[in-house]
Order: C-alpha cells, then structure tokens, then sequence
C-alpha cells in the first residue's frame, strides 16, 4: 500500500492549489481517504475527508467553503482543491486512508502519505 501526495508548493494569500494523492496496491473502496496538515510543534490536524462509496465529505470548519475534497475512484485518487489560501493555512498536507470510526480523528487512519509542503505567503 503506497500514497502519493503531490500538488503543493508556493502561492500567494488568496491563490488556489490543488493536491493529489494517489493510492496504490490493495483497494480500499469500503472506505475513504483523509486529508491532514501539520506544522512544526504542532498537532497533526484533519483538514478533510472523502467517504469513498457514497461521497460524503467533511471539513475542518477553518477549511470549510474554501477547501474541496473530491476522488477519481477509477484512477484511485483523492484531491484536495484549495481556494482562498491564507498564511495559516501553510503546512504539510498529508493524505491518509481511513479505517473507520470517527473521520475528524487521525488515529483512525493508516497508510499514510509522504506530504506535500504548501507555503502561503502574505
């Protein structure tokens, strides 16, 4: 089982990027994948998440009508649209499969990705 994130970089406050994560290996179509952010000395934070059989998401209410999440479930991909990037949205993003339980919480899920660094500056 393998993540790959990618799609970070440097933008402008106000500016949009987008991420992806794409899965590899086993299928996990009875769940959904997570995206989660960190910032050095911090706790690793939900940001969003996909449920893969039925679409429903959820967000973070500091990302919510600014961050979308969506999958490509033929291309195994789950991506994270941002718009309206602030500074204190600069972190590393990471996507993680869920496992089930609660979406918002990070111990409910495993095979994490390598993170992509997103830098907004001011």
């Amino acid at each position: 089982v393998q993540l790959q994130a990618s799609g970070g970089g440097l933008v402008q406050a106000g500016g949009s990027l987008r991420l992806s994560c794409e899965a590899s290996g086993r299928t996990f179509r009875r769940y959904g994948m997570g995206w989660f952010r960190q910032t050095p000395g911090k706790e690793r934070e939900f940001v969003a998440a996909i449920n893969w059989s039925v679409g429903s998401t959820y967000y973070a209410d500091s990302v919510q009508g600014r961050f979308t999440v969506s999958s490509d479930n033929a291309k195994n991909t789950t991506y994270l649209q941002m718009n309206s990037l602030k500074p204190e949205d600069t972190a590393v993003y990471y996507c993680a499969v869920f496992r089930g339980g609660n979406w918002y919480s990070k111990y409910n899920y495993n095979y994490w990705g390598q993170g992509t660094q997103v830098t907004v500056s001011s």
